[in-house]
């Protein structure tokens, strides 16, 4: 690495600490904590921190960040260092948490498909609908199955706490100050409303996408066979409904529907990736349907406060997505029982998701110093990939079942010190019908079967705090999930082979070990930890260029990596914030039971620095400044360099107009310094057909009116 990574994370650690030592004592200990939901982490609200790294993208993070771009992956990004940065498509491959695939959920409802990972997660929702995010990361198995590199929960808006009604329009238009074909506009509309025991929420949104242009006003590559964000159109219909039972009971129905359409007006112009020539566009049109996402959420929860001396949350959920892909005459669809020439099809993703989740605790054992969690999850995903113009079955129709009982405490041995672990033992079966593979794998025909797994997975922790303003942490977590079983059956082409005993389909059991310090401040806060994941089998992409897929390969994983934050108030209305993340992974690509290959893009996040700069000048202006930098790594595999990435600096901003009764103008600008970059996944695994440039200067002005 070309920078002081070490010096730099003990330096942060130090001059914080020394701060909170020099800081006046007190008698008690004022414990200070992340505000988490218990759809995240399970467990009642604690009265401490917590022994892992957690973010919280708040309402106003939010708002920041999508004055700038409504790209949902664009903002995790510029506010989470570890996480991989967005390649600015539909398709989020490659933008990991930690170097592995995260769970996405709504409200705890799994968005995530393991079976067969279309990398669709991030965009099953409008921004407009999200109150807030929080995130866990590294490996857990607290919400089940998916969570490798750990939780991305998207709560939802909120009703009201008193009875009233509450309105709000936005509107937004954008366009590049170099290239055409790039306006983009949208609205949204929410209304939050409680009379009595009855609350509602419900909201619209409508989004049309341009096309996007790189800093030199070419038009960006689309991305015809994953799909794209550009020169398309997006709706969402959200709706919650609730009502208080006597007694403090809670009875809630959630439903959303996202719908994302790619128009299919322009197609790619392939690039070249020796002289640095990024793909482009030109007007015409795709063959076949444009690619797109249409998915259905729902979940009915229940709350009772007080159920035996505890309280007592269930949800039942369903979800339902279609993922279409973009078509071609790519070789893996060519069958000669189709005729000769070159065949087109496309391919589509159907998944449905049912499950359901019970949890009690009690709070106030042993004194007060001991919470205890109690419960049982149940979900069955069952997922197929189709070729649509043909009927053939590219993955067939598999599905999963399991449920898991889970047992989880925290302990108040002392009052500086927070212990807290449990259980977890996950029973699954994976189904499978006999099926023959595509033409193109030879047209094998592979025997099916229903082999189960059973896993049990420990988590430990501990607080400890050695003054009101700084703690030292510690964890250990082990996640569960499955290696994309579509990836590895449809690529099956050695005859005679059986479901039930076939290695590649064994779930991935990785860990997290963490630990850090936190300084917690009145103007000045800072946390500093370091982990490392492994994996004895992991799952790894692997680019196949020619069809444009990636391939899944099973190997020995071990991932590390360094994450620091900070904040500074020096002055009421200002606010400076910095974080820094080093990600390191490695794996066995030999299968010698050796480490010996760097993780490549598709697999592991970039070293990555963030900082920015929040002013509010006076009661009608404020501003935001963000700069975000992703320093240069050469990749290597078997001892030979294998990829480079360039690294590059980029810069967002914004400037707000508080005008009260006229609401809200904020003017945003992505890309200030129209920096001409090509983006990270394509640097480092694309090819001369997905050699994608970052976009260039967009300016967008937003409207929002709250009454």
């Amino acid at each position: 690495m070309s920078f002081p990574h070490r010096p730099l994370a003990l330096a942060l650690v130090l001059a914080f600490a020394g701060a909170a030592h020099a800081a006046e004592q007190k008698d008690a200990i004022e414990l200070k904590r992340i505000e988490v939901s218990e759809s995240t982490l399970r467990m009642p609200q604690s009265q401490g921190a917590l022994p892992t790294t957690i973010t919280v993208i708040t309402a106003e993070d939010l708002r920041q960040q999508l004055a700038i771009n409504p790209d949902l992956s664009d903002a995790i990004g510029n506010l989470l260092p570890s996480f991989a940065p967005s390649t600015q498509k539909l398709s989020s491959r490659g933008q990991t948490l930690r170097g592995r695939n995260p769970l996405y959920m709504i409200d705890g409802v799994p968005q995530s498909s393991p079976l067969r990972n279309g990398s669709r997660d991030a965009y099953t929702i409008d921004p407009a609908m999200i109150e807030r995010i929080e995130i866990v990361e590294g490996s857990n198995a607290m919400q089940g199955l998916g969570a490798a590199g750990g939780i991305i929960n998207i709560i939802t808006k909120q009703a009201p706490k008193q009875d009233g009604v509450h309105q709000e329009v936005t509107t937004n238009a954008s366009a590049p100050t170099r290239g055409g074909n790039g306006l983009g506009y949208g609205a949204s509309y929410l209304l939050a409303a409680r009379s009595g025991a009855f609350d509602l929420v419900a909201g619209a949104a409508w989004r049309q996408r341009g096309m996007y242009s790189d800093a030199k006003g070419r038009l960006i590559g689309v991305d015809g066979t994953q799909g794209d964000l550009m020169d398309s159109v997006s709706t969402d219909g959200f709706a919650k409904f609730g009502y208080d039972v006597a007694g403090g009971r809670h009875l809630q129905l959630t439903v959303n529907r996202f719908d994302l359409q790619g128009n299919g007006d322009y197609t790619a112009v392939p690039g070249d990736m020796t002289a640095n020539l990024p793909t482009t566009s030109v007007r015409g049109k795709q063959p076949g349907d444009a690619p797109r996402n249409r998915v259905l959420t729902s979940s009915l929860d229940y709350r009772d406060p007080a159920l035996a001396d505890g309280e007592l949350r269930a949800q039942l959920y369903h979800q339902k997505n279609r993922e279409l892909f973009g078509g071609g005459t790519f070789g893996t669809f060519q069958d000669p029982a189709y005729g000769p020439g070159l065949l087109f099809d496309q391919s589509q993703n159907v998944s449905t998701k049912d499950g359901a989740r019970l949890s009690w605790a009690k709070r106030g054992l042993l004194d007060g110093t001991l919470t205890v969690l109690a419960g049982a999850d149940g979900y069955r995903d069952r997922t197929y990939q189709e070729l649509t113009h043909t009927g053939r079955h590219w993955v067939p129709s598999s599905t999963y079942t399991g449920w898991a009982p889970f047992l989880q405490a925290e302990y108040w041995p002392l009052q500086t010190l927070s212990l807290s672990g449990g259980l977890r033992r996950e029973h699954g079966t994976l189904k499978v019908p006999t099926f023959r593979t595509l033409a193109a794998y030879g047209g094998v025909t592979v025997q099916g079967g229903s082999p189960s797994f059973s896993k049990t997975l420990p988590n430990l922790g501990a607080v400890w705090y050695l003054t009101d303003r700084l703690n030292l942490f510690a964890s250990y977590a082990e996640g569960y999930t499955l290696p994309d079983v579509g990836r590895v059956l449809r690529a099956i082409n050695k005859p005679g082979q059986n479901v039930a005993s076939f290695l590649d389909l064994k779930p991935v059991v990785s860990d997290n070990r963490e630990a850090g310090v936190e300084y917690a401040g009145d103007r000045a806060g800072a946390r500093v930890s370091y982990y490392v994941s492994r994996s004895r089998l992991g799952s790894v992409l692997v680019f196949d260029a020619p069809n444009q897929v990636y391939n899944v390969m099973r190997q020995r994983t071990a991932i590390s990596g360094w994450e620091a934050r900070a904040h500074w108030q020096p002055l009421a209305g200002s606010r400076f914030d910095a974080s820094f993340a080093i990600n390191r992974g490695r794996s066995d690509r030999n299968g010698d039971g050796r480490i010996d290959s760097d993780l490549d893009g598709a697999n592991i996040a970039p070293n990555r620095l963030n900082l920015s700069w929040t002013q509010r000048w006076n009661d009608a202006w404020s501003s935001y400044l963000q700069v975000s930098h992703a320093y240069s790594r050469d990749f290597a595999t078997l001892g030979r360099r294998s990829a480079h990435f360039d690294g590059y600096s980029t810069a967002d901003a914004y400037l707000k107009w508080h005008t009260g009764s006229a609401g809200d103008w904020t003017l945003g600008v992505q890309n200030l310094g129209n920096t001409q970059y090509i983006n990270y996944v394509s640097q480092t695994v694309g090819d001369d057909d997905s050699y994608f440039a970052g976009r260039g200067r967009v300016v967008s002005l937003t409207w929002q009116q709250v009454f």
